[in-house]
């Protein structure tokens, strides 16, 4: 088993944070959060020799999961996540499209497997537990490995703020209570990457991010 890394391909016009985590040495991984752009993501998989094993979403918007079931179809993969919750969302995401004037491709998504807390997933030896934060949506999950000390937290926390909580099925009381009950007792040296701009670590946060002090 080689290092945990992980490489950023901002998609969509939202500059969504697709995220390929991968093994350096077996060069095998998976694709978290694939809004759209689907041809660049395998630019970047191809470029780079890796093997993809899965799909994991975080959350049901339209800018994480829009392109996921064109990249199952062309890398031949499951979904996973993210918490049923988030249902209603995945099967909304064509609608979602017309309002929003998409014309990249879009379709409602079915994953192979919905998520729960307390849920495990790992690839060549790199293990990631399932935190469900809902908040920002209801059925947003983060994935976090132990090992590594980093976290991917999708829309729940950004480097100096917070997700957003005026879409449906946003919840700003539920959304602080994620960050502070599930992500901060983590620990101050967690590493974290996020759906749009630069990741961080969660002490950091914790002492400066004005919408947790």
């Amino acid at each position: 088993m080689g290092q945990l890394n992980a490489g950023i391909i901002p998609v969509t016009a939202f500059q969504q944070n697709c995220t390929i985590l991968f093994d350096t040495e077996e060069k095998s991984g998976v694709v978290v959060d694939p809004g759209g752009d689907i041809d660049q993501i395998m630019k970047a998989v191809g470029d780079n020799g890796l093997s993809i094993s899965a799909i994991w979403i975080t959350h049901g918007h339209i800018d994480h999961a829009g392109g996921a079931m064109e990249l199952k179809g062309r890398l031949d993969v499951p979904i996973l996540g993210p918490h049923e919750a988030d249902r209603p969302l995945l099967a909304n995401l064509e609608a979602q499209a017309v309002r929003f004037g998409i014309t990249d491709p879009v379709r409602n998504c079915v994953p192979d497997r919905f998520l729960a807390e307390g849920d495990t997933l790992s690839f060549s030896g790199h293990v990631f537990e399932v935190l469900h934060c809902p908040g920002h949506a209801p059925g947003h999950v983060v994935y976090f490995n132990r090992a590594a000390r980093f976290a991917h937290v999708g829309d729940v926390l950004f480097h100096g703020s917070i997700g957003r909580t005026d879409l449906p099925g946003g919840d700003h009381e539920a959304l602080i209570r994620s960050i502070k009950e599930k992500l901060l007792p983590l620990g101050d040296d967690i590493g974290f990457l996020c759906g749009h701009g630069p990741g961080g670590r969660f002490g950091e946060e914790r002492l400066t991010n004005p919408f947790l002090v």
